[in-house]
């Protein structure tokens, strides 16, 4: 055997050992691959559009208070594969989505309303059998998925999606914001065992400062009942005119065709300054809607404001014991202080049971603050968290004469009754305004925000202390100046029902008041409107048959549609309930509305392809102007380290290294990744939970789940030398100082961690965010972990 053959068997046994590490390396690597976003990598690969959408716009039509607004995305695929596209975009959460329609050429094919898993099917059976289809999914109320499949060389599809949203001005400005990008979404779910509807996460995104591989463009008309002032674009560069002083357009800049990078915020805002009132009707679709808007005015002068009462509904509870309490009592300190001379007031404190401080609110005098005051510091926390009766309680406390009642809550919100609460608050929307505080670092937002919502009023989240004077003054600016109080809405000779909401609550100056819902037979009789101001007593009445049915108020039946299942969805946040799945479902069937449970398909009659194989093609999206590359690099790990996590690793290893050089502020990120030696091409290192040592009020297996779930974190914070040179095993101790609430305290690393090529910072920050179920009423407690490396 010559020289040349020996040379080309050692080649072949080379090549060979190759294709062998590769497989086995690649199914560890997908078994450690996790839903994170990576960057978009061209190939060489001619065949296939890697970039088939081309452009997307917007074209917004505002009538009085309703924004209608039409989304076109137009796919074109310039390679010679047959492909399917994907596509994930955002939108906004109060948008009701009601039409898809996909153009082929001469064709229009107009999309139709399906149960999810039913139109998925349909979908993936078109896409299987050679017809062309799209398929528009919800996957969180403002991240939408597009799906088009067997777009043929050649080709180009729009597909057209409507929606309509009500604009809420705040301080007298409308805003309209129409997103463009979602950002990237950090997961460490593994991507085997992820359900479908969390895919969408890893997706491809293209490099911080690349502009959009599509054109964006963007128009907008405002017809508005009153003249139109102030309007301004901060996001884009656009071209505003005015048709009448009722009427103006907005055009995007053309030096903007790459700015779908960014959200795009128009603002503008209505002249004169009254409290002006309209109805919207509809009679389309075979129900009849309504919509009532009182605009408060601009401003508000001191004659104007209407004497307030507040009740404080604060949580002492044994899960407030701590910094919790703290922030509490300091809140307080802030809200009492702001209180005019002509307030009243009064504080009701929970835990187990309730106590109040006078059986009617008192003036605010600097006695019966400081009185107030004292009662709030001499609480420690203790009990359990009756929210519910102490929440009856402060409704059922007498009403104080000519003054309007607004009830604060304070409370981190660990109850079980917030189904209860919800449904207490939606029926007296008529007797107080209702607002929530909630306090701590891990509180249940799911009750803050919903009795937020159910209440039309504002959740605020303090994690710190020293955050609480801010939203203090937050809160006060926002509802210490009332329009107007004690609201009525009378309807003689108009038969209404379905009335959202069920109770109107103070027009407060920087915010108005919208009430909708469905009416029978004619559109005759009257709405009166009544309530107390400074100036005494108000009273407006509109005639029924002078309102404007105009063509946009079709929009009325989707926006109460959309209005019923957020309510109805904010009850499932809490506990999924299958008469509620149910409801929703059929609300979206019987409105056209894409919601969690329906989605819209439309599928082409004609089979457009034969035999040829469907390339999957995920559209890559831009980073948000202002995210760095780390905002990818960073979550581009899978449970191990030393393999390529997802198929594009050496690619995100390289931009993590970009990032590195760009930032550089980090400990973490310095342990990510590494100048010296990659995580890809270092040797495989393992994480496992070693021996726990806890407290009797502490449970094992509890705080052993919750390490686990920190695994792939505590990967991130190493490096590629964390074990031991023998390949033995390698111990680091960790303790943790956990509070009564659940929250980690403390973190102290064993004085070791320098050997594991470890990022001490890191690891603390990781562990901190690890959280407990809260042991009302007991002590800080401390736990002694061991994690072993390997």
């Amino acid at each position: 055997m010559n020289q040349w053959q020996k040379f080309l068997i050692l080649i072949l046994v080379m090549v060979s050992n190759l294709m062998i590490m590769g497989e086995v390396f690649g199914a560890e690597a997908e078994e450690g691959k996790t839903l994170s976003p990576y960057f978009w990598v061209k190939t060489d690969a001619g065949e296939t559009d890697q970039l088939p959408l081309k452009s997307t716009s917007a074209e917004v039509n505002v009538s009085g208070v309703i924004a209608d607004v039409t989304v076109s995305q137009v796919y074109k695929n310039e390679g010679k594969s047959v492909l399917e596209a994907i596509y994930v975009f955002p939108a906004s959460t109060r948008a009701a989505v009601y039409g898809m329609k996909m153009t082929i050429g001469e064709r229009t094919i107009v999309a139709k309303i399906r149960k999810k898993d039913e139109a998925r099917a349909e979908y993936e059976q078109a896409k299987k059998t050679g017809r062309t289809a799209s398929l528009l999914e919800q996957q969180r109320p403002n991240t939408f998925q597009m799906n088009v499949a067997n777009i043929l060389p050649g080709d180009v599809i729009k597909v057209e999606l409507k929606y309509t949203e009500l604009l809420y001005p705040t301080d007298a400005v409308y805003e309209f914001v129409y997103p463009t990008v979602v950002g990237p979404r950090y997961s460490n779910q593994p991507a085997e065992m992820a359900p479908a509807s969390e895919k969408w996460i890893s997706n491809p995104y293209l490099h911080q400062g690349e502009k959009p591989s599509c054109t964006f463009d963007f128009r907008m008309q405002i017809t508005a009942g009153l003249p139109v002032a102030d309007i301004t674009c901060s996001s884009h560069k656009t071209k505003i005119d005015y048709t009448d002083q009722k009427t103006a357009s907005i055009k995007l800049d053309p030096v903007e065709v790459s700015g779908g990078n960014r959200d795009m915020i128009v603002k503008y805002r209505l002249a004169e300054d009254k409290i002006e009132s309209g109805l919207l009707l509809s009679e389309e679709g075979g129900e009849k809607f309504f919509l009532l808007t009182m605009q408060p005015p601009k401003k508000v002068v001191e004659k104007q404001i209407t004497p307030r009462e507040y009740i404080f509904i604060v949580d002492v509870s044994g899960s407030m014991h701590g910094f919790p309490l703290e922030i509490s009592k300091k809140l307080l300190k802030d809200l009492l202080g702001g209180l005019r001379s002509t307030d009243v007031f009064n504080v009701l404190l929970f835990s187990g049971g309730s106590t109040v401080m006078s059986d009617c609110s008192q003036p605010a005098t600097p006695e019966n603050i400081q009185r107030a005051s004292g009662m709030i510091e001499l609480q420690t926390g203790g009990g359990g968290t009756e929210l519910l009766p102490a929440l009856k309680r402060a409704l059922a406390l007498p009403r104080t004469d000519g003054y309007a009642r607004t009830i604060v809550i304070v409370t981190d919100g660990y109850v079980t009754v917030e189904e209860e609460v919800f449904d207490l608050i939606r029926n007296n929307l008529g007797q107080a305004n209702i607002f929530s505080f909630g306090i701590g670092t891990a509180v249940n937002r799911h009750l803050i925000e919903g009795m937020a919502r159910v209440g039309l009023g504002e959740p605020y989240v303090i994690p710190k202390l020293q955050e609480a004077p801010e939203k203090a003054a937050k809160f006060r600016q926002l509802i210490a100046s009332p329009v107007l109080t004690g609201i009525k809405a009378r309807f003689p000779g108009f038969e209404v029902y379905d009335v959202e909401p069920a109770g109107i609550p103070d027009v407060l100056a920087e915010r108005p008041v919208m009430v909708f819902g469905k009416w029978r037979h004619l559109p005759q009789g009257k709405v009166e409107l009544s309530g107390e101001s400074a100036a005494g007593h108000f009273e407006q009445t509109i005639k029924v048959n002078e309102a404007k049915m105009l063509k946009g108020n079709a929009s009325l039946r989707y926006l109460w549609a959309r209005h019923k299942i957020t309510l109805l969805s904010d009850y499932n946040k809490l506990r999924v309930d299958d008469k509620r799945v149910k409801e929703v479902t059929e609300l979206g069937l019987k409105y056209n509305l894409l919601t969690a449970y329906t989605s819209f398909v439309a599928v082409d009659d004609q089979v457009r392809r034969q035999g040829d194989q469907v390339v999957e093609v995920r559209q890559s999206l831009p980073l948000p102007e202002g995210v760095s590359n780390y905002a990818v690099g960073g979550a581009a790990r899978g449970h191990r380290i030393g393999m390529p996590a997802p198929a594009q690793a050496p690619a995100r290893i390289s931009e993590m290294k970009k990032a590195k050089a760009e930032t550089r502020d980090t400990d973490a990120l310095q342990s990510e990744v590494t100048g010296k030696e990659s995580a890809a091409t270092a040797r495989q290192v393992k994480v496992s939970v070693g021996r726990i040592v806890a407290g009797p009020s502490l449970s094992e297996a509890a705080i052993r789940a919750e390490m686990e779930k920190q695994i792939h974190g505590i990967l991130i914070c190493l490096t590629a030398q964390a074990a031991s040179p023998s390949g033995q095993k390698s111990e680091l101790k960790v303790t943790l100082s956990i509070d009564p609430q659940g929250g980690v305290e403390k973190v102290e690393v064993g004085s070791n961690w320098k050997r594991f090529v470890l990022s001490q910072q890191c690891l603390v920050e990781v562990i901190k965010k690890m959280h407990f179920v809260p042991r009302p009423g007991a002590q800080t407690a401390k736990v002694t972990i061991t994690l072993a490396f390997s």
